[in-house]
């Protein structure tokens, strides 16, 4: 704090990177420098308060001119760029400063300026931390159109209603009839709120906003202390790092025939990474589906047969197992790797040979369900567990074979995407990839959304056979799913149409989904079961009736099960006469995300419309609607960040 004659003096700068990577002393030294700057820069004018004793000082400016500068407002200042009001006296920790200060004011005069015993020892270290929690704040802000009606959060004043954009403000409305006016250019302070049911609108004025914040902070500190423990305890476990691409690893991935996309590469750049290191990974590749999960994990997977490692690559149904492994025989068909299928298909006999050659070392790539998990299959060396669709198994299953081999190296895949706001909180702990970017020629499914109509599925069936494709229609009650075929016969009777469903036997089911891949069907009558990863370019047709009766997600998943090749595709959702409100907004979600990429968008509106959710563990969704999801996990980032330093990460 600048003293000079007698009086206090007190500079305050904007919380901007500029200012923040200047050292404290700096500004000692240049003070009067920045005085004379205010009089003719408008940068300094906008981006700097100077304030002295005895001198006027408008009190409602100057709190709008704190909330400008990018200062957030709390209960009680514990950090640098922080400040909090109590009638006349503002508490403040200017970013310029080691210690924090109080302003008394006496109407619009500043009476006294004191020093707060609230200090920082290390400014280095606090300030490379706000500039981070700055950029976190821009990324967790809002983006993209905002419509009117949508709920908002303000970082200092709590949940309000959009209004409209008015002479360059964001108008906000607040609880008896309060309006806030944001300036374009503050959205660092603005972000969506995504709860798990309707918030409420908050009062301006009140404290209840500080108290709230206040709360949740202590509820994500308790939160990140724990996923700190659990991610260092991961990381005591060593293994030999992994063998750095050689000639074979090239060959491999040249074969791959396509070019690959900017976020294949990145999340192949990532895993590599995290294999030429001495611990054991833990990532997740998270994307929309088609999208180019399964070549990234086989890349994985050959980098671990060729450092010497087997792989095991679990998947959560027959068919989906199946069907990797006729791609995993395709693409290693030049390669001395040796892969294997286990599961209920295969006799007795086959199964206990499998078993010994795994045992042995024989088979590198193990595929199969959740019977890779059974007790009689043991590995020579198993390095590498790729988990596919990691969503549909439980924890434990999960967790079997890391307790076997604690330096495991673990890929998840997962076609049910996290909310990036997640993302961004989680990735400093959890290794997490996501892949946004559609394969080149790739085209958006054109999504229809309409009354049950017979003559409409007769239309749609015509134009997907007359242009030489096949059809899914997804009928999810196996005890009318003849019924259904029935129907198809009568609308189309030119068309062979095939049945699957879950209490089919797994060899007919697979023989089943091996005829219609070979075009011997027209028509495939299924249940949930095509649901899961199955891949057939031709099918460019999906009809799903009673539609309302699926989640948003996965509606969403079903519908990625056409459009795999560069063919425009179609999904008609069918939906009977009476409609839930809850069904009506799922709907009506599925009808305006169906650009490509938009499992993000189905993501967190299905968090929206489901009402309860898991997304962090049922215990924080009260905190988390009390502030909203973006919000929330800014604050868990910022948590975090601050206590990663106490933990040992050899990654850090």
């Amino acid at each position: 704090m600048e003293r000079s004659s007698g009086s206090d003096r007190l500079l305050i700068v904007s919380c901007i990177p500029y200012f923040l990577e200047k050292g404290n002393i700096w500004f000692e030294k240049n003070i009067n420098k920045i005085l004379d700057a205010q009089k003719t820069q408008i940068f300094f004018q906008e981006n700097a308060i100077f304030l002295e004793e005895n001198k006027e000082c408008h009190f409602s400016n100057f709190l709008r001119k704190l909330d400008e500068m990018g200062y957030e407002k709390v209960l009680t200042i514990t950090e640098p760029g922080e400040f909090s009001k109590r009638g006349g006296v503002i508490d403040l920790f200017p970013v310029n400063l080691m210690q924090a200060a109080r302003i008394e004011f006496y109407g619009n005069k500043i009476e006294n300026i004191l020093e707060l015993p609230i200090k920082i020892n290390s400014e280095k270290e606090i300030k490379d931390r706000l500039i981070r929690k700055l950029k976190r704040r821009e990324q967790f802000s809002i983006k993209g159109t905002i419509k009117p009606g949508e709920y908002l959060v303000h970082l200092d004043h709590g949940i309000g209603k959009f209004a409209f954009l008015k002479d360059g403000y964001y108008v906000l409305e607040y609880d008896k009839g309060d309006r806030l006016y944001v300036p374009l250019g503050l959205e660092r302070k603005l972000s969506r709120h995504i709860g798990f049911r309707e918030p409420v609108i908050s009062r301006l004025s009140s404290s209840l906003w500080e108290k709230t914040k206040k709360k949740v902070k202590e509820e994500t500190e308790k939160l990140a202390k724990e996923l700190l423990e659990i991610y260092a305890k991961r990381e005591v476990s060593r293994r030999p790092p992994y063998l750095k691409d050689d000639e074979m690893q090239n060959n491999f991935e040249a074969a791959f025939g396509r070019d690959e996309t900017p976020d294949q590469l990145q999340a192949i750049e990532d895993i590599k990474n995290d294999l030429y290191k001495d611990f054991p990974m833990d990532r997740i590749v998270c994307g929309d589906v088609g999208f180019g999960k399964t070549e990234i994990s086989l890349r994985a997977a050959f980098k671990a047969i060729t450092s010497g490692r087997q792989t095991a690559m679990i998947c959560p149904t027959t068919i989906l197992a199946n069907q990797h492994f006729q791609t995993v025989k395709d693409r290693l068909k030049n390669f001395p790797v040796k892969a294997a299928l286990i599961s209920r298909i295969q006799t007795k006999k086959e199964q206990k040979e499998i078993i010994k050659k795994t045992g042995s070392g024989e088979i590198d790539l193990l595929l199969g369900t959740h019977r890779i998990l059974s007790n009689d299959i043991e590995f020579k060396n198993l390095g590498l567990l790729i988990i596919d669709d990691e969503q549909k198994f439980g924890v434990r299953q999960k967790e079997k074979l890391k307790k076997i081999r604690p330096d495991l190296d673990v890929l998840s895949l997962s076609a049910t995407p996290i909310p990036r706001t997640l993302y961004l909180a989680l990735s400093s702990l959890k290794g997490i990839s996501l892949i946004q970017t559609p394969p080149p020629g790739r085209l958006s499914i054109n999504t229809k959304v309409m009354p049950w109509q017979e003559k409409e599925i007769k239309k749609a069936i015509e134009l997907e056979i007359n242009r030489g494709g096949q059809i899914y229609y997804l009928h999810n009650r196996i005890e009318t799913i003849g019924a259904a075929k029935s129907l198809l016969e009568e609308l189309s009777p030119e068309c062979r149409i095939g049945v699957a469903h879950g209490k089919m036997k797994e060899k007919e089911l697979i023989n089943m989904m091996n005829d219609f891949k070979k075009r011997k069907f027209d028509i495939l009558v299924a249940t949930t079961i095509i649901e899961n990863g199955i891949d057939l370019p031709n099918v460019n047709t999906i009809i799903v009736a009673e539609a309302a009766n699926l989640g948003l997600a996965q509606a969403h998943q079903i519908r990625g099960r056409v459009g795999r090749s560069t063919k425009q595709a179609f999904a008609y959702f069918f939906f009977g006469k009476s409609l839930s409100q809850k069904a009506k907004l799922r709907l009506k979600a599925l009808k305006q995300a169906q650009e490509l990429g938009s499992g993000y968008k189905i993501a967190l509106r299905d968090l929206e419309i489901r009402g309860a959710g898991n997304v962090l563990g049922k215990e924080q969704s009260g905190s988390i609607n009390q502030v909203g999801l973006n919000l929330y996990c800014q604050m868990l980032s910022d948590t975090i960040e601050k206590l990663k330093p106490q933990y040992e990460f050899s990654n850090s």
